[in-house]
């Protein structure tokens, strides 16, 4: 699905020896990511057909004459479309050949080098952890980090994800967005600055039935435990009676989780983008429109809802297919080895061989759902 990249602004700036290029300010939901000019993203579109070939979208072309004001605006929206449309497959997004030109990019826009630093990652009481991270460390690493710091399962990493979370002057709290894979947190943090943002962790999947893979790990039970506590405190979920009775006897238990549980308060809403698409209830289809600050997260919620659908509807067509009686035993014996990884598929990561000639160097719509 596709990622909400988007190129709202560029610039036109003067070479060192003359002539001019744009600079084209690119934004990951909302905020800005990275600066990149045309040259190094037609050279990284040649790189990405050399490895995925015709799977690539088609990049747009170049302009032998001079550019009119209308044909800028088309390149760009054109640009907008083709970043959009090549993180809908997983196995570019998961390439080196992405990450590496992404990293180098945010590097160079924020003018960040690498160097080691000190990185808080915020659990949902408030507490916050603090790591050791390289800067041009991505999501991916740093979740791996804190998770192997607080006794995290490995096998249970994929049920998380890291999150910019925003504290406000008047004491409410809010989740931004989601932190992409590929995004180096302490860089884009730096994007962030005016909106006082943090990293934290959180659970990454919507499907309740997911929980009882997390209930054999003690970190895991206490990160779902803290998040729930912080939901109802904050008004962001309503627990029938029995769920409330169950948190507070979790919590009157030999005090092993850290947490208070408090009636929620009423708190207001920004509504500040417009977030809406198509649902069909009962064969009739109608649009729904959320006015919220927080359209990227819930637009990323909804596409998760749905890529969890699909894994269940795979799975259960598997099921159905009849197999072999020489195979039943064999798939019996696996069934307890991989009950830990249902619903989630492993990354693959594709090795790329460098070559030396590739060094280079707000509405949401329905379709971008």
């Amino acid at each position: 699905m596709k990622m909400h990249f988007s190129i709202p602004v560029s610039e036109q700036l003067l070479e060192k020896f003359g002539g001019r290029y744009v600079l084209y300010s690119v934004y990951l939901e909302g905020f800005l990511f990275c600066k990149v000019r045309y040259s190094q993203l037609h050279h990284w579109n040649d790189q990405l057909r050399r490895i995925f070939g015709s799977t690539v979208p088609a990049f747009p072309p170049k302009f032998y004459l001079a550019m009119t004001k209308s044909m800028a605006d088309e390149r760009r929206s054109q640009l907008e479309q083709y970043l959009q449309s090549v993180t809908v497959d997983p196995s570019i997004t998961n390439s080196d050949v992405f990450i590496g030109f992404f990293r180098k990019l945010q590097q160079d826009t924020f003018k960040i080098q690498t160097q080691r630093a000190s990185l808080d990652v915020y659990l949902a009481d408030g507490r916050n952890v603090r790591l050791d991270i390289q800067t041009s460390d991505t999501a991916e690493r740093v979740l791996e980090v804190v998770s192997y710091k607080m006794g995290l399962s490995r096998e249970l990493i994929g049920y998380f994800s890291l999150f910019f979370i925003q504290d406000h002057s008047n004491g409410v709290l809010s989740v931004v967005k989601k932190v992409a894979e590929f995004e180096l947190p302490y860089v884009s943090l730096q994007s962030m600055k005016e909106s006082e943002c943090k990293i934290g962790i959180r659970k990454w999947y919507m499907d309740p039935s997911l929980d009882k893979m997390l209930m054999d790990c003690r970190a895991s039970v206490n990160l779902l435990y803290m998040q729930a506590l912080q939901e109802i405190e904050k008004n962001w979920v309503k627990p029938t009676d029995g769920q409330m009775q169950k948190l507070e006897s979790l919590q009157k238990a030999a005090n092993k989780m850290k947490g208070a549980i408090t009636q929620p308060k009423d708190q207001g809403h920004e509504q500040t983008l417009e977030l809406r698409f198509e649902y069909n209830d009962s064969d009739s289809w109608r649009w729904i429109v959320f006015y919220t600050k927080q359209a990227f997260l819930l637009s990323s919620c909804l596409k998760k809802i749905i890529s969890e659908q699909l894994m269940k509807t795979t799975k259960g067509d598997k099921e159905m297919i009849e197999m072999p009686e020489s195979l039943k035993s064999k798939k019996s014996s696996v069934q307890q080895s991989q009950i830990a990884h249902s619903g989630f598929i492993p990354r693959k990561r594709i090795l790329v061989r460098p070559n030396k000639e590739d060094g280079v160097f707000e509405k949401i719509r329905e379709e971008d759902l």
